[in-house]
């Protein structure tokens, strides 16, 4: 059988209650700040070309934007010694010598190793 729920009041509110505090704040901040009029973009204007010429700061765009060749570049960086990160940490060394990972979370590893067991076992 299901109870209803019971309002537990102790120290555990603070955070919640400060939440709802910064939501209010932040939505009076919001709904009170004065937005100008859209300029949208020219009839003639390729928007796809122009973030094209953007990203590599090629000045032949038909709409106005900043260059983007050095955060593209910072961001490839850091994308990439992330990734190699995450490979050396996957992989496995066991006395020496790399042990290959399985798609399978290793368990034909395992059987292997279960199977090597028991043979010496047996013998």
């Amino acid at each position: 059988m299901t109870t209803k729920p019971e309002l537990k009041l102790g120290s555990h509110l603070v955070p919640g209650l400060a939440a709802v505090a910064l939501f209010v704040v932040m939505a009076a901040a919001f709904l009170g700040a004065p937005f100008g009029e859209p300029a949208g973009f020219p009839a003639d204007a390729n928007i796809t070309a122009s973030i094209g010429y953007a990203l590599f700061n090629i000045d032949l765009g038909a709409v106005g934007a900043e260059g983007f060749l050095v955060p593209f570049e910072i961001i490839d960086l850091v994308l990439v010694a992330a990734l190699a990160g995450a490979v050396m940490l996957a992989r496995r060394e066991e006395e020496g010598s790399v042990v290959t990972l399985l798609a399978d979370g290793g368990r034909e590893v395992r059987r292997a190793m279960s199977a090597t067991e028991d043979e010496e076992g047996e013998q």
